[in-house]
């Protein structure tokens, strides 16, 4: 029987393939819970008093982290489950703000893949993925290189 949910096979992964996830609204608690666990209590997640009178960021901000970690969940839920096998790198660049009540999807287009030369049964891809907002903003850009796992161990 055929199991639902499984992730992507290397071999679904060929460079130039494209595709997006659905999406996730980020909410107050999102934020406040976020900061709170991962200690990231910076008077700009936590003060709207600092927020309003002297911050050139003006509304309910969510941490940049807070946005990648949404994309990933996202990514995980649609591409990864028992096919991602490590998050090996990444460059990451934030664009524009996220704020509470943003709802965010992740565009992705595979940009490199490859055979792992050490492991076999394992390719390397690397993505381009955007966040975006619903209002078609670019909030951040990263490009991760994760080891994904072959449907067939090729023969060597």
């Amino acid at each position: 029987m055929e199991m639902l949910g499984i992730g992507l096979h290397f071999e679904d992964l060929p460079l130039g393939r494209r595709f997006r996830t659905v999406g996730r609204t980020v909410t107050e608690a999102d934020i406040v819970n976020f900061c709170n666990c991962t200690g990231m209590t910076e008077v700009l997640f936590t003060d709207l008093e600092f927020l309003r009178t002297e911050s050139d960021i003006k509304g309910r901000v969510a941490p940049g982290a807070l946005a990648y970690t949404f994309a990933e969940g996202l990514l995980v839920h649609a591409t990864m489950q028992h096919t991602g096998y490590a998050f090996l790198e990444m460059d990451l660049k934030v664009h524009n703000p996220v704020f509470a009540g943003d709802t965010l999807h992740v565009e992705c287009e595979v940009i490199e893949a490859r055979l792992s030369k050490s492991r076999p049964g394992r390719g390397l891809v690397r993505t381009r993925n955007q966040i975006v907002k619903q209002d078609g903003t670019l909030a951040i850009a990263y490009t991760p290189m994760r080891m994904i796992k072959c449907r067939s161990t090729p023969a060597g």
